[in-house]
């Protein structure tokens, strides 16, 4: 498994072009922010994104389960991002903008 620091710094760098993406300590790991919108985990080496009924499905397709930080509680609007898109900038970008921008229209 890669280190927690080194994941981070990796996934930060793959989203570097989204502009505005910061970091914060939160659930032994690290949650991600776009403009102030609370967007993503990540926990143990993997990469979480907010989803909704919309988005949800792109996440199943390739298998992925929800975000369960403990064997008590599962967060089923965080899908674990596929391994295949987060290798891909291009593609991590665009899922993370709809993550952001999912997560930004529920605050409204």
């Amino acid at each position: 498994m890669i280190p927690q620091d080194s994941f981070k710094e990796f996934v930060l760098d793959q989203l570097a072009a989204m502009k505005s993406v910061t970091c914060r300590a939160m659930f032994g790991g690290f949650g991600l922010y776009h403009q102030s919108v609370f967007f993503g985990i990540l926990h143990k080496g993997r990469l979480y994104f907010k989803t909704n009924d919309q988005t949800r499905p792109a996440y199943e397709e390739y298998s992925m389960k929800p975000f369960r930080p403990s064997d008590k509680q599962t967060l089923k609007s965080y899908y674990e991002v596929p391994p295949e898109i987060l290798e891909d900038g291009d593609e991590l970008i665009r899922w993370a903008e709809q993550a952001a921008g999912r997560a930004a229209n529920r605050r409204k």
